[in-house]
């Protein structure tokens, strides 16, 4: 898979992607009515498409030409030098393939003005924790608002980059 950024055509798949890769990792955390509440929210159309415009901020999708197998979202904070890493995942079915360490290197290359690459991990999935730890990720602390209101709470992991 190459990685390139996302466009409006691309929407629809990634919102598949995220909605099956929610359920795949959050139902038995959230349970299954939680995590659809969540992804018609946060994964909707609408609010992907807002995504490919925000200022200051990179949309990629991991793409076969067959598929998306992996997408990732990152934008500046309001201090230029704090990337947050707002989303990265990768289908069930294309984990462990290096899928998600191509999309990381391609964020933090995105933002070269960047020291400091932040990101919010669900402290029960496992994975993730390891995933970003064996990036380079270090715990910086918790949070009780993951992603910004929605109570959910989740570890928070930085990465010196740049």
């Amino acid at each position: 898979m190459f990685v390139r950024t996302a466009g409006e055509r691309d929407l629809a798949a990634i919102r598949a992607l995220l909605v099956e890769t929610w359920h795949a990792t959050y139902d038995n955390i959230y349970g299954a009515a939680k995590v659809t509440e969540i992804t018609d929210e946060w994964h909707s159309i609408a609010s992907l498409k807002a995504r490919l415009t925000r200022p200051n901020s990179e949309f990629l999708v991991a793409d076969d030409g067959k598929r998306i197998g992996g997408m990732a979202f990152a934008a500046t904070t309001k201090d230029a030098k704090i990337v947050m890493l707002n989303q990265l995942y990768v289908h069930p079915a294309c984990q462990r393939q290096g899928i998600g360490q191509a999309l990381l290197e391609e964020v933090e290359a995105s933002f070269p003005e960047a020291r400091t690459l932040r990101a919010e991990v669900e402290e029960a999935n496992a994975p993730a924790v390891a995933f970003y730890r064996s990036q380079g990720f270090l715990p910086a602390g918790n949070t009780d608002e993951c992603g910004g209101g929605s109570g959910l709470p989740a570890l928070i992991f930085e990465k010196t980059i740049g």
